[in-house]
């Protein structure tokens, strides 16, 4: 092979693992959005890395790295440059994950949405991470509640969404050892993560004092990817623990694994919905009603039947323990001996 021959082998390697991969790391502190986004000068915000991602057209993976520290969402990170598939993703994960050596809570980078709400159903919406686009994963990041989002009457309501989807034929949204925690008083999350269109998958994440922890919502009536909620916690979920509705794959929704404590009421339904589910391997403890109807954010929720839901192992006793320890590894999480440690529902995979 001449020397030539060999120097265009490596460009031509070279330029495919540049189409193969686009990576930019972004860090609130020693970043700016004028740098290039390498590990070395990383970006400000996320919304450049949003923008520079739309721009780029070439059909290659993605991957935002968030440091540690607090990312504040002052408008809609939006992403629509539909350029992904199942084995070429777009990422946006902690530099650290949980289940590396040297992880510890602190370490997760938060993100709060502190967008200015705009007219929306039943009254005032905000949205954080927006990714209109198929075959995402979200992974290791704490999610806050949002300041001064409440009520503001009867008929009115001003809330924000740190995980928006739109789209009804979107497909592929994975969720995965992320953290979302509120106040109702202080710093109230609406709804962790609320997505239309299919596959929708919530793994291994934990919903602490959330109004609703995730709204599985509505898709175009064809066809997509299964949906599911698996090995995740929710406690202290002010008006539900689950939310699903006539979209959601009803049978083919897995649903397992899962903790859901001093909850308001475990499931609730879109009215009219006819779908069924399945539930296994689970503990539904100290709540109100174990099923109900919702129509929207401003809808209470009335006791129902549950004849929709077949329940396989559930466990309807004990107690379940939060560690409040911020040294702990597990802060905000099951504390050891707490009801339900053998579920493995949190943050660790391993």
């Amino acid at each position: 092979m001449t020397k030539s021959t060999v120097l265009g082998f490596l460009f031509l390697v070279t330029n495919l693992l540049r189409v193969q991969a686009e990576e930019f790391y972004v860090n609130p502190r020693t970043g700016s959005d004028i740098y290039s986004g390498t590990k070395t000068q990383p970006l400000k915000t996320l919304s450049e890395a949003a923008k520079r991602i739309n721009l780029n057209r070439e059909k290659a993976a993605t991957t935002i790295i968030l440091s540690q520290g607090t990312h504040l969402l002052t408008r809609t990170v939006l992403f629509n440059n539909n350029k992904y598939s199942n084995t070429r993703r777009l990422t946006i994960r902690a530099e650290v994950m949980p289940d590396d050596a040297g992880w510890s809570p602190e370490k997760m980078p938060v993100v709060m949405t502190a967008v200015p709400p705009e007219p929306g159903v039943g009254g005032e919406e905000a949205k954080g991470i927006q990714p209109e686009v198929s075959h995402v994963t979200i992974a290791g990041i704490r999610f806050t509640g949002s300041p001064d989002y409440t009520y503001l009457d009867a008929r009115n309501l001003r809330r924000s969404y740190p995980v928006w989807r739109d789209g009804k034929t979107l497909d592929d949204l994975v969720v995965t050892q992320c953290l979302f925690a509120g106040n109702v008083d202080v710093l109230p999350l609406h709804v962790g993560v609320i997505a239309n269109g299919y596959g929708l998958v919530i793994d291994h994440c934990v919903f602490f004092n959330c109004k609703i922890p995730v709204v599985f919502w509505k898709n175009d009536g064809k066809t997509g990817s299964r949906s599911a909620m698996r090995h995740s916690l929710v406690y202290g979920g002010y008006f539900c623990g689950v939310w699903t509705t006539q979209g959601t794959n009803g049978e083919e929704f897995d649903f397992h694994h899962n903790i859901i404590a001093s909850t308001a009421t475990i499931w609730i339904r879109e009215k009219g919905s006819t779908k069924r589910y399945k539930a296994s391997d689970c503990i539904f403890v100290d709540y109100n009603k174990l099923a109900g109807y919702g129509s929207g954010p401003l809808s209470d929720s009335d006791a129902t039947t549950t004849d929709f839901l077949e329940m396989k192992n559930i466990r309807t006793g004990g107690i379940i323990i939060i560690e409040k320890d911020q040294s702990k590894r597990n802060y905000l999480q099951l504390a050891e001996g707490s009801a339900g440690w053998d579920l493995q529902a949190g943050l660790f995979k391993k």
